[in-house]
């Protein structure tokens, strides 16, 4: 949870001072630190699954998660995934992603966009949580499931448009011929009674 509130200080800070709004956190390196090192706690906790596998709940006998993915018989599989337990540090959110590349470097963007793109919608949805908090017009308790919605909405367009950004300015990678379908879901757990 450090990473979590370290993130938000930077967040709080570079608002603060001017910076504005950045997409998928391009301007705020505290944010992406914070989230860079969400991520290696939670592949060193085993709390991401890449590949195909499964993935237990602590504690439990039966399977939390699991995902499969075989090769066809076009050539190479563009195929990949992630799960991701506890995505940005909180117990009850869980990310998941589908990625089906396609063209002569499908299988390298689907790949690319597997590993970008969780960290930059974590940071993106940081930034606009953040951004609409010091919004004093913005009533989150009145209409906070609209709220909720309504953050995770633009973060993952945001996120989206980063991404393209991010991909296009790869130059050892054509992906204009090239690119992936991206399935991915968020889900927020409502606590036990």
């Amino acid at each position: 949870m450090g990473h979590l509130s370290n993130m938000l200080k930077g967040l709080v800070r570079s608002v603060a001072i001017g910076r504005g709004r950045t997409s998928a956190c391009s301007g705020t390196n505290d944010a992406r630190e914070a989230a860079d090192a969400m991520a290696k706690d939670a592949k060193r906790n085993d709390m991401i699954l890449r590949s195909s596998g499964a993935m237990g709940e602590v504690g439990s006998s039966g399977c939390f998660v699991s995902a499969f993915s075989r090769r066809g018989e076009k050539g190479v599989n563009q195929d990949c995934s992630i799960v991701w337990k506890e995505f940005g540090g909180q117990e009850d959110t869980i990310f998941c992603g589908i990625f089906d590349g396609h063209g002569p470097w499908g299988h390298l963007v689907a790949k690319m966009v597997r590993e970008c793109l969780p960290q930059s919608l974590l940071c993106s949805w940081q930034e606009t949580l953040v951004l609409n908090s010091l919004d004093l017009d913005l009533d989150l308790v009145s209409n906070k499931k609209l709220s909720q919605c309504d953050i995770w909405k633009q973060s993952c367009i945001r996120t989206c448009d980063a991404v393209d950004r991010e991909l296009k300015e790869y130059r050892r990678l054509d992906s204009f011929y090239s690119g992936t379908t991206a399935l991915t879901v968020v889900k927020q757990m409502k606590p036990s009674a």
